[in-house]
């Protein structure tokens, strides 16, 4: 089952008070019909990916962030049958066309415990990130990253809003937008070699 009641890509509205706008900033928002419908959005996300990107998913419990996960690795064409909720592990790491790291942050309290995982380690050209629970170290989060917010509706429907948070991001989810949609494909995006680390925000 497809995504629903889709809006084509806007300049995002919910800026947090006191900040300029950011001109980067895109929004897409879904409702989800079912954790099929979920899973079919993780792999449009997957397929999408082209390295060096950070999902940053945050939701209630229960609100589909492992299934979009699983999904993301599917579109990456890894197993996503591997794929399961890192809350006490922390760290998982799945092999696709991309490495997909997939990060829990539910268990950690401080900056020093994020820090002791090595979280901005990950941040490179070479691999995808997906961070559930991002919303409790946002500061520690590089700038340019992809929000996937899920939003319980009903007991069966999720509501979902991607936002992009700066260039790389949008760019992301010009190519989710269209890989979504029955019988288009991504546009090929191919970025320079690099072999560089993305960094977090400096405290």
């Amino acid at each position: 089952m497809k995504p629903s009641r889709a809006r084509s890509l806007a300049s995002s509205s919910d800026q947090a008070p006191g900040t300029r706008p950011n001109a980067t900033a895109a929004s897409l928002d879904l409702v989800l019909t079912s954790l099929a419908a979920t899973e079919s959005l993780g792999r449009a996300i997957g397929c999408a990916l082209t390295g060096g990107d950070v999902l940053a998913l945050i939701g209630a419990l229960g609100a589909g962030k492992t299934a979009m996960v699983r999904g993301i690795a599917a579109g990456l064409s890894a197993p996503p049958d591997a794929v399961s909720s890192p809350t006490f592990v922390l760290v998982h790491e799945y092999r696709g066309r991309l490495p997909l790291i997939h990060i829990d942050l539910y268990r950690l309290h401080t900056d020093a415990e994020l820090e002791s995982i090595g979280l901005s380690d990950y941040f490179t050209d070479r691999t995808v990130v997906a961070i559930e629970w991002a919303d409790r170290f946002p500061a520690m989060l590089p700038e340019d990253r992809l929000e996937v917010r899920l939003t319980h509706r009903s007991p069966a429907t999720r509501t979902v809003r991607l936002a992009a948070k700066g260039p790389q991001s949008r760019s992301l989810l010009t190519r989710i937008d269209q890989a979504r949609r029955p019988g288009k494909r991504p546009p090929s995006s191919r970025k320079k070699t690099t072999t560089g680390t993305r960094k977090a925000p400096a405290r």
